[in-house]
């Protein structure tokens, strides 16, 4: 399986408009950071986890042409507002929960409609439940229920592989579900405490209880600091990805 990251920027993206910090202004391309989002490549399938505004640069980038699967974490603009230029492939299957559903219905009705324009995106929707594994293709993906301060979204386990991202508590009941990880993605926003993100000390704890062999942070705001000021704080073992990280499990 490979996996590519995207982009791994909070919703705002690193730079942050009008900001002249030292992470906005860094010439480290690390610290430039799109809206995060992780494609997979697994049993001749390819997953895109989330789908937000930078979409349609992140596929140009990396020139991606093929594309089966988009699994949604949660309803808010930074990962579903790259969906309207899905067009740009056939006919997509999209696997959310009912109420990520019920929102697209409304905010996209154009591509759900009896009878549709030419060249409106074309979803073929399929409704998925916490904890209760489906199929693309061969590949087992497990919904992980997560809580985003007060707001129930998901994650996903697929293969050693587990993606969480928007998190502020990890439920009790997903712990059996996170066991023996060889890759584990964590949304971690910044060093300061937030109410719907994990902290890096509260990340870390996740990390601790779970016991992955490798952590990367993912969806990282412009005041977590530069990229290479902030590895150098963290355990070997834990290590922030960057927009364009390449990994290969085996």
């Amino acid at each position: 399986m490979q996996i590519v990251f995207l982009g791994t920027g909070t919703s705002t993206g690193v730079p942050h408009i009008c900001c002249n910090c030292e992470v906005c202004t860094s010439s480290d391309e690390r610290d430039k950071r799109l809206r995060s989002s992780l494609l997979i490549r697994d049993k001749g399938k390819t997953i895109l986890i989330d789908c937000g505004p930078d979409f349609r640069q992140q596929m140009l980038t990396h020139q991606i042409c093929s594309l089966d699967s988009i699994l949604l974490t949660h309803e808010h603009y930074d990962h579903v507002g790259g969906l309207d230029d899905v067009r740009a492939f056939q006919t997509m299957d999209i696997f959310a929960e009912d109420r990520v559903a019920e929102t697209l219905l409304k905010t996209m009705h154009y591509s759900f409609a009896a009878n549709k324009y030419p060249g409106v995106p074309d979803f073929k929707m399929h409704i998925i439940q916490e904890y209760e594994p489906f199929g693309v293709g061969q590949t087992r993906c497990v919904p992980i229920r997560l809580m985003h301060a007060h707001l129930p979204v998901l994650g996903f386990r697929i293969g050693n592989m587990a993606y969480l991202t928007d998190l502020k508590k990890l439920p009790n009941e997903a712990l059996p579900l996170l066991q023996d990880l060889d890759i584990l993605i964590l949304g971690t926003l910044r060093f300061k405490p937030h109410f719907s993100h994990l902290m890096v000390d509260e990340a870390l704890e996740i990390v601790h209880l779970l016991k992955p062999k490798q952590t990367f942070f993912t969806h990282i705001g412009h005041d977590m600091g530069k990229h290479a000021d902030v590895e150098k704080q963290l355990p070997s073992h834990v290590a922030l990805a960057h927009d364009g990280l390449t990994i290969e499990i085996y």
